[in-house]
This record gives structure tokens, sequence and C-alpha cells, in this order.
């Protein structure tokens, strides 16, 4: 969103963007010059709470909850705005799309990940308390009956806040806050979309990236030209798996290779003082990927985009929504391995980064790498302006 914001402003644009104030956010608006105005939490703060619960959790009553709150802070940002362009959870997105409707704005949505949109390539998004039928295979049938999931999950949520407001009730709370036309905001090669399989007419504008010009830590790079490139272990804003970096460590000294761990929102740490371990914090990953051997993560959209960007393998160790997708993807075009499930052992790790090691990913990587481009956020930006 801030390189949106970015590429709109570079076109003479008035852009703001509404986001959780976290301190890592906060500093990277403050240096791109955009004003970011608090959502209504630290994203940091929220998942940390959320994620332990997620298996007993009431979906509608949490949704609610968010939607209130997310219409309150959304409403302050959006003041004196023409447009309003939405991404990030439903519960965020139906209430950006509220705002927009009292204010009267223009409204488009945006998806990170295709698996959201309706195709009939592919099912829908299988909530845990809604599982699809075992015995409908029909993907236009489950895209219907995906219509009635949210609804019941999130229906009653947003109809109570529209009411509140004085907006008229909506029926199809996906189809109203995803409308007949939304935007996939992901690169068409790792995020391929078939407009002959669409069930809506989708915008594929290419991935938003912010170029990143920060350097390196002099400490980082000293470690970096000390031997052969490392492998990189990081779980981003997600709590990683029990015991995840030291598994993790020994699995890559096992095969040869120096480790880089990521700090992240996990609280990673290195599990002795040996030379061939380091560890960092928020970093530029466009400069320090194309100087890794192989990168393990998460599996989230951005750091698979900046991975392939950079040529980097990878291993994905997938925790929960888009993540599967991103791994499925990565294994598909040979540029790395998607490892089975969200808890991986010391043998299936090891297994997934030989392969993500092998010359044969390495060339492909490289390969895939020359196709993607840059130039989503600038695409999206010119859209809006000429439909203004």
């Amino acid at each position: 969103m801030l390189a949106l914001a970015v590429a709109l402003r570079s076109l003479g644009a008035d852009a703001r963007v509404c986001a959780p104030p976290d301190e890592e956010f906060v500093k990277l608006f403050a240096a791109a010059e955009v004003p970011l105005l608090p959502a209504f939490t630290s994203v940091r703060e929220w998942v940390a709470e959320m994620l332990p619960k997620r298996a007993t959790i009431s979906l509608p009553k949490i949704a609610a909850q968010v939607m209130a709150a997310q219409y309150e802070a959304i409403s302050a940002a959006a003041t004196d705005c023409d447009m309003m362009v939405a991404t990030g959870l439903f519960s965020s997105v139906a209430a950006a799309r509220s705002v927009a409707d009292k204010l009267g704005m223009r409204y488009v949505l945006a998806a990170y990940c295709p698996i959201f949109l309706p195709s009939l390539d592919r099912r829908p998004f299988e909530y845990r308390s809604h599982p699809h039928p075992s015995d409908v295979t029909d993907n236009r049938v489950l895209w219907n009956r995906d219509v009635e999931v949210m609804n019941e999950l999130f229906g009653e949520g947003l109809n109570t806040l529209r009411a509140s407001v004085g907006l008229p009730r909506v029926d199809d709370v996906r189809g109203h806050c995803y409308t007949d036309r939304p935007w996939l905001a992901a690169d068409q090669v790792l995020a391929p979309w078939d407009s002959s399989a669409a069930m809506v007419d989708v915008v594929q504008t290419g991935a938003w990236i912010l170029r990143d010009d920060r350097p390196l830590p002099f400490d980082l790079l000293a470690f970096l030209d000390a031997g052969a490139p490392p492998v990189y272990v990081g779980f981003g804003s997600l709590p990683a798996p029990k015991d995840f970096a030291r598994m993790a460590i020994d699995v890559v000294r096992a095969q040869g290779r120096r480790v880089l761990v990521s700090r992240g929102w996990a609280e990673l740490a290195l599990v002795d003082d040996r030379d061939d371990c380091f560890i960092v914090g928020e970093v530029n990953q466009q400069a320090l990927f194309p100087r890794l051997a192989a990168v393990v993560h998460h599996g989230g959209a951005g750091t698979t985009t900046t991975a392939a960007r950079a040529g980097s393998p990878q291993v994905i160790v997938p925790q929960i929504v888009d993540q599967p997708y991103w791994a499925s993807r990565v294994q598909a075009l040979g540029i790395g391995a998607a490892h089975d499930g969200p808890t991986p052992t010391a043998e299936s790790l090891s297994a997934a980064l030989a392969l993500a090691l092998s010359s044969g990913t390495r060339a492909r990587a490289l390969s895939v790498a020359a196709t993607i481009r840059n130039d989503g956020a600038m695409r999206a930006a010119r859209l809006l302006l000429e439909s203004a």
C-alpha cells in the first residue's frame, strides 16, 4: 500500500494510508514521506493475541469487533478523500467499503493473492468452521456456496455496523466488498490469473513493490563477505513452530551451509556463538536476498515475491491463509520447495532445503527472476487516476 501511495504522489495525487501503527511501519512511511494514519491497533499485538486462539475463537464475533473498530479508524483517515483502495483481512475490507459508501467515495478492492477471487479453476478459501462438502466437486457450486458461508460469518457484524451509521443492508457481503471488478495486486508469473475461468472481471496490476534503498548494516555485510552465501531463515510477522530456529540451524549446518537468522516477530534466536551463524532484525530484503543461497520462510506474499525477484531459491513452510498457495506456486515454478504442512521435522526440512539448494533450482530461480515485473504499483496508480 505504501508503494501505491508513493506512485500516486509521484503522479501528483494526494495519497495517504490507514495502516497499523507498528514501529516498523511508522519508520517506513516516514522515510517515504507518506502520511500514515493509524488503524485500530498494532498488527503485531493483534496477531500475537489472535493466533493462539484461532482454533477456538468465534470468527463472526471477532470480525464484528474488527469491523466496528476499523470503521472508526478508516473514517478518520478518509476525511476529504475522493477514492478508497482497500485490502487486507475481510473485516477491514468490509469496514472500508462501508466508509466509502457513507462518504460517497469511489471504491476499489485489491487482493494480494488470487485464492480469494471467484474462479472456476480453484476452490474457494475454506474456513475452518465451514469445511467444503466432501461430495461436492463442482467449483461453481462451491463458489456459490461461499456467498452463503461469508454471509453467515460476516453478514450480521457488517449489517449491524451499517445500520448503526445509517447505511442500507447488504445481502451478499462478498459481492458487495469484492465488487464485480476487483484488482489483483500480484505478479502475473507468480500468481497467474486465468480470465477464461474467472467469475468476476479481475484487473491484474502486478505486485506493488516499493523500492528499498536502505543500506545493509556493516556487521551484516561483514558476515556475508566472510564466506559462502548463507541460508536465510525467518518467519516475518508470524510465530514460528516450536524450536524451529534450533532445528533449522542444525539442518542448514548439516548441509554445509552458513545460517542467517531473521529475528522477526517470532523472536527467533541463535543457539550458540559459532561464527557460521548471524542474526538480523528488520533489514532491506531487496538488497539481502540476492546474496543468499536460499530463503526459508513462511510464504507471505511479500517475502515470496522479493525472493523470486532476487533469484534466490526458496523453502516455504506455510502457516496460514494464502501461504499454502504461494508455496505451491514456488514449487510449480521450480524455484524452490513447498513444505507439506506448517510443522517441519528435521528430515522434512532437510529434504526441502536440499531441493532448493540444487543447481537446477538455482538456475530456474534466476531465470524466473528476470520475468517478474516491478512496475505494478505505478500501473495501479495510473489506472486509478485515469478512471477518476
